[in-house]
C-alpha cells in the first residue's frame, strides 16, 4: 500500500513539474517554441530514454518522439515487447532550437535541473540515453555516442543509483541499414538489462589511524 500511494505522489509532483516546465522562461527557446515538450509516458517506468531536444513535429504536439524517429522508436519497443505506455521518453532540452541546430551550453544548463528532478520523480531502472548530448550530460563524460554505445554504466542520477544505457538516436539509424542493426542489437539487450540487480554507490570508510605497536621497554645503561 505504501509503495501505491508514493506512485501516486510522485505521478502528481511529475505532473505538478510538467505545468512548471510549461511556463519556463529561463533560456531565449521559450520565445521561438510552439510550446514546452515536457515528457511522456508511464510515470512509474523502470525503462527511461533520455533524447536529445524536440523537433518540429515534437513541438507542434506537445509530445516527444512524435515524427520518422519515434515510429522507428516504437519498432524497436515492439520487438523486444514493449509499447510507449511501458516507458518514460524525455529530453535534455524542453522546448525546440530553431531548425532543429544541436543544443547550446547555456540552453542545457538551464534545462537540465528539470531532467535530473523528472528521472528523480520517475525512478527508472536503465536510463537509455540517445545520441551525444543526453550521453555526454548524464554520463558526466565528454566521449561521444560512437565511443561509448551499448556499454552499460552505472551511476548516480537525481539521488538515484541506475544503469545508464548510451546507444545511437534512432534518427541515426532512419537511412542507414547498417546503423539500424547495431540499434536493433542494443535494444535486445534491454530486457536483460531491466533484470539485472543495480549496486549500491559505496560509501567511504572511516580512515582510522593505525596503532603503533607497544615499544619494548629500553634499559638504562648504568654507566
Amino acid at each position: 500500500m505504501a509503495a501505491v500511494t508514493d506512485a501516486v505522489a510522485r505521478a502528481n509532483a511529475l505532473r505538478e513539474l510538467a505545468d512548471e516546465v510549461a511556463c519556463c522562461t529561463r533560456c531565449p527557446l521559450h520565445s521561438t517554441r510552439t510550446q514546452a515538450v515536457f515528457g511522456s509516458g508511464h510515470p512509474d517506468a523502470d525503462l527511461m530514454f533520455v533524447g536529445e531536444a524536440p523537433g518540429f513535429h515534437e513541438d507542434q504536439q506537445g509530445v516527444p518522439f512524435v515524427g520518422q524517429a519515434g515510429k522507428l522508436l516504437e519498432r524497436l519497443l515492439a520487438g523486444i515487447g514493449l509499447s510507449r505506455a511501458d516507458v518514460y521518453i524525455a529530453n535534455v532540452l524542453k522546448s525546440r532550437p530553431p531548425g532543429n541546430r544541436d543544443p547550446q551550453l547555456d540552453e542545457i544548463g538551464a534545462c537540465e535541473g528539470y531532467l535530473f528532478r523528472q528521472i528523480a520523480l520517475i525512478q527508472p531502472k536503465l536510463v537509455a540515453t540517445l545520441g551525444n548530448f543526453a550521453t555526454k550530460l548524464l554520463s558526466g563524460k565528454p566521449l561521444g555516442i560512437t565511443r561509448v554505445h551499448g556499454q552499460v554504466q552505472e551511476t548516480t542520477l537525481g539521488g538515484l543509483r541506475v544503469v545508464l544505457y548510451p546507444i545511437y538516436h534512432p534518427a541515426a539509424a532512419l537511412y542507414t541499414p547498417a546503423m539500424l542493426r547495431v540499434l536493433e542489437e542494443d535494444f535486445r539487450q534491454i530486457p536483460q538489462l531491466l533484470g539485472a540487480p543495480v549496486e549500491e554507490e559505496p560509501q567511504p570508510q572511516p580512515v582510522v589511524a593505525p596503532v603503533a605497536p607497544p615499544q619494548a621497554a629500553v634499559q638504562l645503561g648504568l654507566f
